[in-house]
């Protein structure tokens, strides 16, 4: 049976993006079960009334709901990634089953996560989608391996612009920022000198 997860962050007593958790949900849903009623994530999501610290909440599902898990959350540092090409991998739908995001994370080496690349494009982490800053603007990738809720929510705010970026075209930009539901636009970046090429060996050169 197929399953599949929403990451969502609650914040201050309140549930983060929550239109656009729904709407995937519930397009995921009716492409892998058909004609099936659609479900709002607030009527099983319990908000904490005096905890006001970032939550994730993980809820799993195929049909209909399986599973609600809450966990207090904590941004895991990222100082360096490790470039992986790996042209077959498929997550277009936040499967549960992420084995194959885990096996290439085990090649991460000496770096903190990895950056994939599909078909010579820059896609995401294991965990985060990206986006560059070029010294004007930021960048994100056209085709990420997931579309994740916050990059939505990015892209209609004006914040990020798509584009295809080739793995060559890192040296043009400065700086790269990781971002997903839990993790908000700014809190992790890094210089693109801290990319490890994919020879495993030299930092890519600005």
């Amino acid at each position: 049976m197929y399953r599949f997860i929403e990451t969502i962050c609650i914040e201050g007593g309140e549930i983060q993006n929550l239109s656009r958790h729904n709407a995937r949900m519930n397009a995921t849903r009716k492409c892998f079960f058909g004609r099936v009623p659609e479900l709002k994530l607030e009527h099983s999501i319990h908000v904490p009334g005096n905890d006001l610290r970032r939550t994730r909440c993980r809820i799993t599902y195929g049909a209909e709901i399986l599973n609600i898990e809450y966990f207090p959350y904590q941004i895991r540092p990222v100082k360096s990634l490790r470039l992986i090409k790996e042209d077959n991998i498929n997550y277009r739908y936040k499967y549960a089953d992420r084995s194959g995001l885990d096996r290439l994370f085990t090649q991460r080496e000496t770096a903190d996560d990895i950056l994939i690349i599909k078909n010579g494009l820059l896609t995401d982490t294991s965990i985060a989608n990206i986006a560059l800053w070029d010294g004007r603007h930021w960048y994100t990738p056209t085709h990420p391996l997931l579309k994740g809720t916050r990059r939505a929510e990015l892209l209609d705010n004006g914040v990020l612009i798509e584009k295809n970026i080739a793995t060559e075209e890192i040296k043009q930009y400065q700086k790269i920022c990781l971002f997903n539901a839990m993790l908000h636009f700014g809190e992790i970046e890094l210089p693109c000198t801290q990319i490890k090429s994919v020879n495993d060996s030299l930092l890519i050169e600005i």
